[in-house]
């Protein structure tokens, strides 16, 4: 995924905020309640409340475009849009390809998901959404790790016995724990910087004004706000 990244910055050193007054917002569309799509086909949840809000702070008009997670960076340094809004990590390897803008949420916990409260871990053969920091742990943990290109192929895995747990952020295992005889396991790991805007390095800018609107959102209380009304992680 590194090489793929770095391969697509290459070819994309140029690639700027071109419009002043619209911004393109890449999200995945696929992570409740962080984003998802809703009924009516529009990208809705805590990352679209916020994105919209940002956007109305920062002057600007917000256009959303739906990308799958596992391009999702390559296509922001490409230009396919100009931020990404999609529950993502602040972290060493991402910041040598994009920038980030300050955390609009705290380290979410990463919970496990099982149909038995038994499961070992260790010894286990674990579920996670590829490229996330959730993969990236158990690899470096040496366990049995199998990836998905889908949060909900994850979950599906240990539904149909292809592996024994799935670890991804609690938020979104709340969603699917208690259902299907899914339950969630009392081991939890801290992993991740808090979660922010992605944007290229070139865009500084427009990092600004997001970073801006980030920091009045939380003085006013309104970023708290959100974080309790979608659950998706600790306040500030």
């Amino acid at each position: 995924m590194k090489k793929l990244i770095l391969t697509t910055a290459a070819l994309a050193l140029t690639a700027g905020f071109a419009a002043a007054d619209t911004v393109r917002m890449g999200t995945e569309g696929a992570y409740a309640p962080w984003n998802f799509v809703n009924d009516a086909g529009e990208i809705d949840g805590f990352e679209r409340e916020l994105g919209d809000e940002l956007c109305k702070r920062a002057d600007l008009t917000c256009e959303w475009v739906k990308n799958d997670w596992d391009s999702i960076i390559p296509n922001l340094v490409s230009g396919n849009y100009d931020t990404i809004i999609a529950g993502m990590s602040i972290t060493a390897e991402r910041d040598e390809v994009i920038d980030f803008t300050q955390a609009y949420t705290p380290p979410d916990p990463s919970a496990y998901v099982a149909m038995s409260a038994d499961v070992d871990v260790e010894g286990g053969v674990i579920a996670a959404q590829a490229t996330t920091i959730q993969a990236a742990f158990i690899a470096e943990k040496g366990w049995t790790l199998v990836e998905f290109a889908t949060p909900d192929e994850t979950v599906a895995a240990v539904k149909n016995g292809e592996a024994d747990a799935v670890l991804a952020d609690k938020s979104f295992l709340d969603t699917v724990a208690g259902t299907d005889g899914l339950v969630m396991l009392e081991r939890m790991e801290q992993i991740g910087g808090g979660v922010g805007m992605g944007v290229r390095e070139s865009d500084q800018k427009l990092k600004a004004k997001f970073d801006a609107a980030i920091q009045s959102m939380k003085d006013d209380g309104t970023l708290n706000a959100l974080i309790a009304k979608w659950e998706v992680a600790s306040q500030w």
